[in-house]
């Protein structure tokens, strides 16, 4: 008699990124002179996360990694080639959640699973939590996180350019979900 009702505290519960309010920042070493900047676009995803109680927080999202943007078409269209990102064999990065760690009342690491270039490796984000409130128009409710990570682009198999390309890649996350209580099922299109 319980299940249907656990069901429904996870459907009260569950949020659908917001594509358009949903960023990825990355920045890596170029030949020691600076560390550019690429955004990437959040194309999927779903959240689980009650604000009072993160015991049953969970997530998965896809990147598109076909959309980089390092601010030139031309490094654009480098940075998607196979030796690099390979956006044209792998276009998604895919993230699944495995846990979560509580560390206050607003911040916490979220444990994962980064798969990109068809590699998968563990993958921790420290995250704060900014928000959740319904819209000043009170269209919708909203759920605002905003996370960091780093990694190393040779566990990813991305090797290319050592002399010029750092290891190390920067990463910030602004994530922006609105409820959806049918999120965790729609969009389950394999990308």
């Amino acid at each position: 008699m319980l299940l249907p009702l656990a069901a429904v505290h996870a459907a009260e519960n569950t949020w659908r990124y917001d594509t358009v309010h949903s960023q990825v920042v990355f920045s890596i070493s170029h030949n020691g002179y600076s560390r550019p900047f690429g955004r990437l676009h959040i194309a999927r995803g779903w959240l689980r996360f009650d604000p009072r109680d993160w015991s049953s927080a969970a997530t998965e999202l896809d990147v598109d990694l076909a959309g980089v943007d390092m601010g030139d078409a031309g490094w654009n269209r480098a940075v998607c080639k196979s030796s690099l990102l390979d956006c044209a064999g792998q276009r998604y990065a895919h993230f699944v959640s495995t846990g979560v760690e509580r560390k206050d009342e607003r911040h916490g690491v979220l444990h994962g699973r980064l798969t990109l270039r068809g590699v998968t490796r563990p993958l921790d984000l420290a995250f704060t939590f900014n928000r959740a409130a319904r819209t000043i128009y009170e269209t919708h409710e909203v759920i605002g996180f905003s996370a960091t990570a780093m990694l190393d682009r040779n566990d990813y198999d991305i090797t290319a350019n050592p002399n010029s390309i750092g290891a190390q890649v920067s990463v910030w996350l602004e994530l922006e979900a609105v409820r959806d209580d049918h999120a965790m099922t729609s969009g389950k299109e394999n990308p």
